[in-house]
């Protein structure tokens, strides 16, 4: 699966050193998976296998670290997610408290390994954790060095919301008290660091906003909407909280209204196995609609298939259900100059105010439905959001931005610990 937090924490590295300065992207569970080429460490550390046995089995946390090598190997990592190893919160509890204790949980060992792979091998000026979930690794990083910390907030709340009630609790104690360590958290959203200060109990004032950006590298804006057939596109994680279900809802109330007008849905992105059921229910309800030969699921798309996708695009809407701090996939499509229907939560509503490239809906299918119609019969409309949003997202969401930003803010902590450099250490999930 191509990850959001993978992607912009790889653009976002890319950026940096096209900036002058030396990055070092440190994968950690897995290989990083990005669509774009992956400028990440070859070493892996806090391999997924490794955290598991070492959760679990007294014996792996003694090993000699030779031999957990063998584990954090790419081949087998990728082996072992083709295995449709659980990710899902409510089977995480335990790991994520340990995780959180950092030296003092269970996979002490890989938090060891990684410090010292950090302090003895770059040695760099500053260090951002990619997520509050990591934030264990800050109380050793600070007892062994003395560059500041980040942590990016990226949308782990959807994960902590997760978590059994009393591991929730406990997650949120630890990440607490780990944020003492932590100089600076940096937000994809000025709606995130609001949400997030409040959610975990971090004071405002120490959580920056670096909004999100994207690689602009090939996204390129039409000369003109395509129109026949109107085809709404879908592109994300199938999964319910992304809001697939209501688009189709929505879909079958556009076709009521507009019986006979060419038209399609196309829905892209990836499909976890647990999810499986998910969409074979929506494709049943189409079915039963008599829409089957409108619709099409198109599995998980390449950097050039997704843009070739997004080009074919009259519009584009996501109508997930929960409060989507990041919102990639709608600076992808404005960068094509696909205009987006979104809900009003979120993220959305600042991006698109900063973009113009997209209208503002509720989240249920009646609303999805006519915000969607009003843009079907207005294609002048539509035409001037797709314009504005492609160039919204090159002046305020490209990685080059996003880039600058974060130098600004990188630059001000080095300066106030009195380490100077240009050096960048980002273990990143």
């Amino acid at each position: 699966m191509y990850c959001g937090s993978c992607l912009r924490d790889n653009a976002l590295a890319a950026a940096l050193m096209a900036r002058g300065h030396e990055v070092h992207l440190i994968p950690t569970y897995t290989p990083t998976r990005t669509d774009e080429p992956n400028i990440s460490e070859g070493r892996i550390f806090l391999g997924g296998i490794n955290v598991y046995l070492q959760q679990h089995f007294g014996i792996f946390r003694k090993t000699p670290w030779i031999l957990d090598r063998l584990w954090d190997l790419k081949p087998i990592l990728k082996l072992a997610t083709h295995w449709s190893l659980r990710v899902d919160p409510a089977h995480l509890g335990d790991m994520t408290v340990s995780m959180l204790r950092g030296d003092e949980g269970f996979q002490r060992k890989e938090i060891q390994k990684l410090v010292r792979f950090i302090q003895a091998e770059i040695s760099p000026d500053i260090v951002t954790l990619p997520n509050c979930l990591l934030s264990g690794l800050a109380p050793e990083l600070k007892a062994r060095m003395r560059s500041p910390i980040c942590c990016t907030l990226q949308g782990e709340d959807l994960f902590l919301e997760g978590l059994p009630e009393r591991y929730r609790k406990e997650s949120f104690h630890l990440i607490r008290s780990n944020s003492v360590y932590v100089d600076a958290f940096l937000a994809v959203s000025e709606y995130y660091a609001g949400a997030m200060s409040e959610y975990l109990g971090i004071e405002r004032k120490k959580i920056h906003v670096v909004p999100l950006g994207i690689n602009v590298n090939g996204h390129r804006a039409r000369n003109g909407i395509p129109l026949n057939p109107f085809t709404i596109g879908y592109m994300a994680r199938i999964a319910p909280e992304k809001g697939l279900h209501i688009l189709c809802e929505a879909y079958h109330r556009i076709r009521q209204k507009k019986d006979g007008a060419p038209s399609r849905l196309l829905a892209a992105g990836y499909l976890a196995p647990e999810h499986r059921d998910y969409l074979q229910d929506i494709q049943r309800k189409i079915a039963a609609w008599g829409l089957s030969d409108e619709f099409e699921y198109l599995g998980e798309l390449s950097r050039t298939e997704k843009i070739e996708f997004l080009q074919s695009l009259s519009v584009l809407s996501v109508p997930c259900s929960y409060q989507e701090p990041k919102g990639f996939y709608v600076l992808e499509a404005m960068a094509n100059g696909v205009p987006v229907v979104q809900p009003r939560k979120g993220a959305f509503p600042e991006i698109i105010a900063a973009t113009g490239g997209g209208i503002l809906v509720d989240d249920d299918p009646g609303a999805v439905a006519e915000g969607i119609l009003h843009l079907w019969e207005n294609p002048e409309k539509m035409a001037e959001l797709g314009r504005r949003g492609s160039e919204g997202v090159r002046v305020n969401f490209s990685a080059e931005r996003m880039a600058e930003r974060a130098e600004h803010i990188f630059q001000l902590l080095v300066q106030s610990t009195g380490t100077q450099g240009t050096r960048t250490a980002d273990a990143r999930r």
